[in-house]
């Protein structure tokens, strides 16, 4: 079983790691899990060195990301067959939306995740569409994990099975405070079924390609071995897993929830609360 001892990297430092660094893991069939605050600059252009010199090393993992959904799959690879080397038409292909007499675009910013693209096409391994749709997850939220899975698929991603208290209530306890306190109590269970179901579903991404190892993007939350993926991974794939955080100074975490830290400055933002009461106002 991998044993990591959690470490924090001054963002200064990554260029160049040490040999004993957590880096030096990234190789043959080990799972990582690289983490982000998804705004912030910094954490992906850290995270693109790491995979960069991995790949140059010869490490070739599928790609798995968020901010790909599963059922834009097919969407990838044709897009990929079509342009081979052109990581802005792969993008486009799978995250253009009809709606109604125009498309509707992605809202994550691809000026951040297009060179991980890009390098999955590059080294030519699986680009996976790793993330449950936001519509999906908002049908499990409001209806159930029948809405959305078959009897089949909710076997293979264990979401038969009876949630810990523990992992339940932490889940509540986050999206309660990411929605800075202001959700009424009775919404935090279906809303921490979603979530769940997405930590599922990436979880099974990530096992469908682990013998070849894998490397998921996504946010810090999706990450964490306390709550996130690694929940949802058997415990052979678990042990092999290596969770990196990639976080800002005074983010809170409870112990174990990485097996690595690398912190930077934080990204310049308006209080997400203040926005998001704002927002909730407006409506």
């Amino acid at each position: 079983m991998l044993v990591l001892v959690p470490i924090t990297i001054a963002a200064g430092c990554v260029s160049t790691p040490p040999a004993s660094d957590w880096e030096a893991r990234l190789q043959g069939d080990v799972i990582v899990l690289l983490g982000e605050q998804h705004d912030n600059a910094e954490h992906h252009r850290l995270r693109y060195g790491v995979l960069r010199r991995a790949f140059a090393a010869g490490w070739r993992p599928a790609i798995a990301m968020e901010q790909l959904d599963r059922e834009r799959q097919g969407d990838i690879d044709r897009a990929r067959a079509e342009k081979p080397g052109d990581a802005r038409h792969v993008i486009d292909a799978a995250t253009r939306v009809t709606a109604g007499a125009g498309t509707r675009k992605s809202a994550w910013n691809w000026d951040y995740y297009r060179p991980f693209v890009a390098l999955a096409l590059q080294y030519d391994v699986p680009l996976i569409g790793a993330n449950l749709s936001t519509g999906d997850t908002s049908r499990v939220v409001r209806e159930g994990i029948a809405a959305v899975f078959d009897p089949g698929t909710v076997r293979r991603l264990h979401l038969d099975r009876a949630v810990p208290s523990a992992l339940q209530a932490a889940q509540e306890r986050e999206i309660e405070t990411g929605h800075c306190n202001v959700l009424p109590a009775k919404l935090l269970p279906a809303m921490a079924r979603g979530q769940m179901a997405r930590d599922a579903v990436m979880a099974d991404s990530v096992a469908q390609h682990a013998s070849r190892g894998v490397v998921l993007l996504a946010g810090n939350g999706h990450v964490r071995k306390d709550l996130g993926v690694p929940q949802w991974l058997a415990p052979t794939l678990r042990a092999r897993t290596l969770a990196v955080g990639f976080v800002e100074p005074g983010s809170a975490f409870a112990d174990g929830a990485f097996d690595a830290l690398v912190t930077t400055d934080a990204a310049p933002r308006e209080d997400p609360c203040i926005a998001f009461v704002r927002n909730r106002k407006s409506r």
